[in-house]
């Protein structure tokens, strides 16, 4: 007799999460048992529902999905996370990874590989989606060393923002951070990535694959 796989998922898109809850219960071993919109959201149900799995966006308002899944680790070493994120890149699963997330597929990946995923993740056992784990490979063997990797999770996270073209204003709202909060941020990043300004980050994030030309 299979278990039933108990799953969250983490996502600030209403429409998103309602897709992938249709995709997931058609596995008739997975059921969705709690929806977050937030990280903050994530952490609470995650303490209440204590699923298997949990299927984490990355990018969201308040609390991104690196600290989320920092919290949850803190408060239970065994939680089997799973990153369904809209980056492609090398940079974002290697951060998620060393977060301790499980897993990391992209959103473009098809609907039984995420399934497959699940499955790996609830088993123990590390799920990668084949061109980024190809993507970190090649990065490991020619040793390169990505000018990001020095950045703490939060400062990442503005980072990303400011490379978006975001103000500081509009960063402090959409992190739950003061504005003060953030200038300190930018100005670390500004001098261990050596940028004096957002054009340099916004040019750094490009060559790192963050961002599109």
């Amino acid at each position: 007799m299979s278990t039933t796989i108990r799953v969250m998922l983490v996502d600030d898109h209403a429409v998103v999460r309602m897709g992938f809850k249709l995709l997931l219960e058609a596995d008739q071993a997975i059921q969705v048992v709690a929806e977050a919109e937030s990280g903050e959201q994530a952490i609470k149900l995650y303490q209440e529902h204590k699923p298997n799995v949990v299927i984490m966006d990355i990018t969201m308002p308040g609390m991104g999905g690196l600290e989320a899944i920092d919290r949850i680790r803190a408060k239970d070493e065994a939680a089997r996370i799973l990153v369904l994120s809209a980056h492609e890149d090398s940079v974002h699963p290697k951060r998620v990874l060393n977060a301790g997330a499980m897993g990391y597929l992209t959103k473009r990946s098809a609907a039984e590989e995420l399934i497959k995923a699940i499955h790996t993740v609830a088993a123990g056992k590390m799920y990668l989606e084949a061109n980024v784990a190809q993507q970190m490979a090649i990065q490991q063997i020619s040793g390169q060393q990505n000018p990001v990797d020095v950045l703490s999770d939060r400062e990442f996270e503005v980072f990303m923002a400011l490379a978006k073209g975001k103000s500081t204003n509009e960063i402090a709202d959409v992190l739950c951070l003061s504005p003060r909060t953030v200038g300190t941020h930018l100005y670390n990043i500004k001098q261990k990535l050596n940028a004096n300004n957002s054009a340099e980050l916004a040019l750094i994030a490009m060559r790192s694959g963050l961002i599109d030309p």
